[in-house]
């Protein structure tokens, strides 16, 4: 499994209706616009699509829809993290079924394992789902982190292709390309960092802000792996508000909202996640003004 897994995966929104079902009707027009804009791959299911909200049968049913209107045209990288790893093996045996190419599984949250643990968590989930798998380490969501050792200790295994990271640590992203073996990439997981990171030697990211603009964010990962980074840095200055305004709350409160705005889906959360605050609201109508993605009338 050394094929790399590199440009701008968009770590898709879960669209819902406004009695809390799964909408597979704008889920599939996200992921029909996604492809029309040049993307590489669709994250369904991860933490930017409300995957912990749902159950095992609604996360399938996200995953077999994504893929079959995706249709080979782009890879998909299927959320299935978590902090069961019975479960998580679960998850990743049916995205393995549906068709899924690889998938995405975060650092435990809540039971903080050790590093041991983290080793012995994704060894198990890679020992028993021949696909291939992606760590995916976020400190901020996770209150762990997925060390350089432990990550290049990870990499040996076949079936663990690369790492999704988001600790904000250059320090530890370098780190891990250092060290890491050929034929394991390593994603950007925050939207700011994405140029420096591809900069450093970085594959490319698992996007939020391509949820709103994935034909500029593919165009800006494709110029930085092109050596072009005049290109990539007007358009990484030119979405950098976005890319900020998109964690003024939690995500993805920001990106849905954004995208009920640009009329591309109905703004509807799972509890806990409500609703954006009207201050918010506005700083991020105001990003997207800027951008032409919504009147400047609204």
């Amino acid at each position: 499994m050394s094929t790399l897994w590199d440009g701008t995966y968009t770590a898709l929104v879960t669209p819902f209706t406004a009695d809390g079902e799964i909408d597979h009707d704008s889920l599939c027009d996200l992921v029909d616009w996604q492809l029309q804009s040049g993307v590489d791959g669709i994250v369904p299911c991860g933490t930017t699509g409300e995957a912990s909200t749902m159950t095992n049968d609604e996360h399938t049913g996200v995953i077999e829809s994504v893929v079959a209107r995706v249709n080979g045209q782009a890879k998909v990288l299927a959320g299935v993290g978590g902090n069961d790893t019975r479960n998580v093996t679960i998850l990743a045996s049916r995205a393995l079924e549906m068709g899924a190419d690889g998938v995405l599984a975060v650092a435990p949250y809540y039971n903080k394992p050790t590093q041991a643990g983290m080793v012995a968590h994704f060894t198990a989930i890679a020992d028993t789902v021949d696909i291939p798998l992606v760590l995916y380490n976020v400190p901020g969501r996770t209150s762990s982190n997925i060390l350089p050792t432990t990550v290049l200790r990870l990499a040996e295994h076949p079936n663990i292709v690369g790492i999704k990271e988001a600790s904000g640590d250059l320090g530890q992203v370098m780190t891990i390309l250092a060290g890491r073996t050929k034929g394991f990439s390593v994603l950007s997981g925050e939207d700011d960092l994405t140029l420096a990171m591809i900069s450093l030697g970085a594959n490319g990211v698992i996007s939020v802000v391509s949820n709103e603009v994935p034909n500029e964010m593919s165009k800006m990962v494709s110029y930085a792996l092109n050596g072009k980074l005049d290109l990539a840095r007007e358009i990484h200055y030119r979405l950098l508000g976005l890319m900020n305004a998109n964690f003024i709350e939690t995500n993805p409160i920001p990106a849905k909202a954004a995208l009920a705005m640009m009329g591309r889906i109905g703004e509807h959360y799972r509890l806990p996640l409500v609703p954006m605050a009207p201050l918010n609201r506005a700083k991020l109508a105001d990003e997207l003004k800027a951008l032409g993605l919504i009147d400047k009338g609204n």
